[in-house]
């Protein structure tokens, strides 16, 4: 009831509160808009990344770079190759496509069944690739790891069994998920790999007195369960949807899912399989395989936030561009999209790069993780790290691809492109090691990128002169001059402070390491800062106006 206040003036409803926006926001059947599911992924990203980072951290401190963590690490390869060729890692996407066809044309029940029929095949194909997989788990870690003793193997064995039944869940959470997808609910596709990442810690933290190592594999496969599976379960449940064991080779359902899946599952990219190929590589190089997989977690967590702060709506709005026949439009559109992430890109790399060595002593050093892996683990992050603008700029000309509604010529490329890179890989471990690995994935990810770029050019679809190489170019001599500057401050000027503030160890070093971060940030900032504005890029003006600090 609206009630007039004393003046005769009718009163105004009081605002609501903050926290209960914030909750309304949060609430799983709250059907968002464009706006609210944006901000809603890109915080639980963030909040993603953290957490993954402190999983990481753990893992690290436990068991350091010994045979444990060796084994842990490369358990996941057989699982994920699982879900990779059996489903192509494609079972939400698709089968949103297909949901909110039917759901537009109210043939809501027909797409229930076809939901049952597809989830009942690929549970009982998935189920008997898991039981052999179970059962050949022996010989495939003595094939793919070939440098593994034989204690790892039987321990990665071990571990790789714990770990087989996650793309179950994984899977079957994926199609329950775009149930909620279709009806614009993105609470729950947000909370679950933050589940997933603290099943991990819980299952250390609980048993790993206990289990040891296999802690780590049982929490693993329980948070896949709870986050991934049952919430989506619960909650499409809720939405309605009823789902039933059901076969049927004849269904409309199950041919179109398998039609549109099938280009993302024949073909390999380089994206997914580069960790495969450095861990087979890798394993005949004790604590290669730990530490190039820690390097790479904490390289995805600022890589994770670039791609979502580029990528959250190109995909939508090349497609609309792209359906209404505005080519010009979408060419430029991918172009410009691409120089950002290039030139955010070169910034990022080069103040991640310049302050690597405190970073990663501050995150990691302690427990069983040592000073000599320290030294390691940054050689490997900051060759990663030259390489973020390529990652990068692949996503959005890949998405440029499929919202041209064509998934066949990157999959044809990017697996062309990942056997061509396969003798790369095997040439630079034979002669530089591990960190040859690594620039051979940076080796990868350009031919990748370069590949995808030219065929763009090639179809006339996105024209290689359409990128702002100038302000891209600024932006490179921007973090030149800004990482080279906190280089020369902090890794020679300051050599002799930072050996002090680690003489002691404990919580000398710590608060070295925080110091030197703090204050290396602070000079990285303003030098590229101060560079930028003189070479008259536009990129500070625009910073300040998207923090609102300036019109």
């Amino acid at each position: 009831m609206i009630e007039q206040g004393s003046t005769g003036e009718i009163a105004r409803p009081a605002a609501m509160p903050m926290w209960k926006r914030v909750l309304g926001v949060l609430r799983p059947s709250r059907a968002h808009t464009a706006s609210t599911a944006t901000l809603l992924l890109m915080v639980s990203t963030l909040v993603s990344s953290l957490i993954g980072l402190v999983r990481t951290q753990y893992i690290a401190h436990k068991f350091g770079s010994g045979m444990e963590a060796d084994a842990f690490n490369a358990a996941f390869v057989l699982p994920d190759m699982i879900m990779y060729f059996l489903v192509g890692g494609a079972a939400s996407v698709t089968f949103v496509t297909m949901l909110t066809r039917y759901r537009d044309s109210a043939r809501e029940a027909e797409a229930e069944r076809s939901l049952s029929v597809i989830l009942t095949t690929m549970l009982l194909v998935l189920g008997a690739a898991i039981v052999l997989a179970e059962v050949l788990a022996p010989y495939y870690v003595k094939w793919w790891f070939s440098g593994f003793s034989p204690d790892k193997v039987a321990l990665c064995v071990s571990l790789t069994r714990i770990l087989l039944p996650g793309p179950l869940f994984f899977f079957s959470g994926g199609l329950l998920g775009a149930v909620l997808l279709v009806r614009k609910q993105f609470t729950i596709q947000a909370i679950t790999p933050l589940i997933y990442n603290l099943g991990t810690i819980f299952g250390g933290v609980l048993l790993v007195q206990k289990m040891g190592v296999s802690s780590l594999a049982l929490g693993t496969t329980a948070g896949a369960f709870l986050g991934p599976f049952l919430l989506n379960w619960i909650f499409a449940r809720r939405a309605g949807t009823r789902v039933k064991p059901m076969l049927d080779w004849k269904d409309e359902g199950l041919h179109e899912w398998v039609k549109l899946s099938l280009p993302l599952i024949v073909g390999v990219s380089l994206v997914t399989a580069d960790s495969w190929i450095i861990t087979h590589f890798a394993s005949s190089t004790g604590g290669a395989i730990s530490l190039m997989n820690y390097a790479k977690r904490l390289f995805a967590a600022p890589m994770a936030m670039l791609a979502q702060a580029a990528g959250v709506a190109t995909m939508p709005f090349f497609t609309s561009l792209w359906s209404k026949g505005k080519r010009f439009e979408f060419a430029t559109g991918v172009a410009d999209s691409v120089s950002r992430v290039v030139s955010m890109g070169f910034l990022l790399a080069s103040g991640l790069i310049a302050l690597a060595m405190p970073l990663v002593d501050l995150l990691f050093r302690g427990g069983r993780f040592s000073r000599s892996d320290s030294g390691w683990f940054v050689m490997y992050f900051s060759i990663f790290c030259l390489s973020m603008f390529l990652w990068s700029a692949q996503t959005i000309y890949a998405r440029a691809f499929y919202a041209a509604g064509n998934t066949f010529t990157p999959m044809v490329a990017g697996t062309i492109v990942t056997l061509v890179s396969l003798p790369i890989y095997a040439g630079m471990y034979h002669w530089m090691g591990a960190t040859g690995l690594a620039i051979a994935s940076d080796i990868g990810i350009t031919l990748q990128t370069v590949t995808l770029a030219v065929l763009l050019h090639q179809r006339r679809m996105v024209s290689l002169a359409g990128l702002d190489y100038a302000e891209i170019g600024r932006c490179v001599l921007a973090a030149l001059a800004a990482g080279g500057a906190v280089w020369l401050v902090f890794s020679v000027g300051m050599r002799v402070l930072m050996h002090a503030l680690h003489r002691d160890g404990g919580a000398t070093s710590r608060v070295g390491d925080l110091l030197v971060l703090v204050a290396g940030s602070a000079l990285w900032m303003a030098v590229a800062w101060l560079v930028l504005e003189r070479m008259g890029s536009t990129l500070p003006r625009v910073v300040w106006k998207r923090l609102g600090l300036a019109r």
